[in-house]
């Protein structure tokens, strides 16, 4: 294996110590954890690494680039100037200065982040979505007659949960109105409201370019009606293990889904990465409602520390993480050479 010159590019706040040490506290834990795990990785594999942080800046990757000349760079951004979605505008700049990067392309980026606009790609090619509403910022939702609940309100942008909660799952209008409000003022962006879909959901990571490889899938548990919450990966299910542990919810693995169902959702996941243009890897989030399968979204570059689902899914494959961090440089590599 060639050893490479790997720019590590994330978040200036979220620069590891030098003398960081590895915290198992579950997520949130140590705001830092997926740059310490990949970077460590990076080194054990042979590679030479250089953490370089960016916040509404380009002059540092610039510099970093120019002057140091990295072989790729390992893009763990996810925001530039505090916004989401101006992800892709950094990888865009990546590409401008032909320099191969891990992770999503700007176009997938671009596609997949809407969560309005993915699914509308989606279902336009017979690829079954929550039918779903958006509510722009500074507009309140106008009453509507006959309309289907329960619906679910989430921020159109945002990932990682954010803004969602028990009272998100909403059941009448002026619920509806409250929760649209409440993601307007913590997200300063627009929301949506979703078809409310009951099932299993599960969360199935796809990883490359032009051949497609479809890990085992991940599943989040809740333990029946009687624990007293509504079953949705919330802020606090996602974030707070204490949380998950008071009620019951786990994260395990999909073991005993029928053969047919299993090849449908592979087949279903390879074709939504393809239609929405995704390379590298991504993970889609969806519910099962009996032999229907749902996409909720797609989350290009997901969370990639050592105890994420798209982790343990690739170790399930049968890659250890640091042959999971290297599978990720090689298809960067792979699709700078296309």
């Amino acid at each position: 294996m060639k050893k490479l010159r790997v720019m590590l590019l994330v978040h200036e706040s979220l620069i590891p110590p030098e003398d960081a040490v590895p915290e198992d506290g579950g997520p949130g834990a140590m705001p830092y954890k997926t740059e310490l795990d990949v970077s460590n990785a990076l080194r054990r594999l042979g590679h030479t690494v250089k953490v370089v942080g960016a916040h509404d800046d380009l002059a540092p990757i610039r510099q970093a680039i120019e002057s140091w000349r990295p072989h790729i760079v390992f893009n763990l951004l996810e925001e530039f100037a505090g916004n989401t979605a101006f992800d892709y505008y950094v990888v865009s700049y990546l590409e401008m200065m032909n320099i191969p990067y891990t992770g999503c392309n700007p176009r997938g980026l671009l596609l997949a982040r809407d969560k309005a606009l993915s699914k509308i790609l989606l279902s336009h090619h017979r690829i079954k979505v929550p039918a779903f509403t958006v509510f722009p910022r500074h507009r309140a939702p106008r009453k509507k007659r006959n309309r289907a609940y329960p619906l679910i309100v989430k921020s159109l942008m945002e990932e990682g949960s954010v803004g969602i909660a028990q009272a998100s799952v909403v059941n009448r209008d002026d619920q509806l109105c409250q929760r649209v409000a409440h993601i307007h003022a913590i997200t300063h962006g627009d929301a949506i409201a979703e078809q409310y879909i009951e099932g299993r959901e599960l969360y199935v990571t796809v990883l490359g370019n032009a051949r497609l490889t479809v890990l085992p899938f991940r599943e989040i548990v809740f333990d029946g009606p009687a624990n007293g919450i509504i079953p949705v990966a919330t802020h606090k299910v996602k974030w707070d293990r204490g949380f998950r542990e008071r009620w019951n919810v786990r994260y395990q693995f999909a073991e005993d889904l029928p053969e047919t169902l299993h090849r449908r959702i592979v087949r279903t996941c390879k074709r939504a990465f393809r239609i929405l243009d995704l390379n590298g890897y991504a993970r889609f989030d969806l519910r099962l409602q009996g032999e229907d399968i749902y996409i909720l979204e797609a989350n290009p570059n997901p969370g990639i520390d050592e105890n994420e689902d798209s982790t343990l899914s690739a170790r399930r494959a049968g890659l250890d993480y640091d042959r999971f961090i290297q599978k990720l440089i090689n298809l960067g590599l792979g699709a700078a050479a296309c």
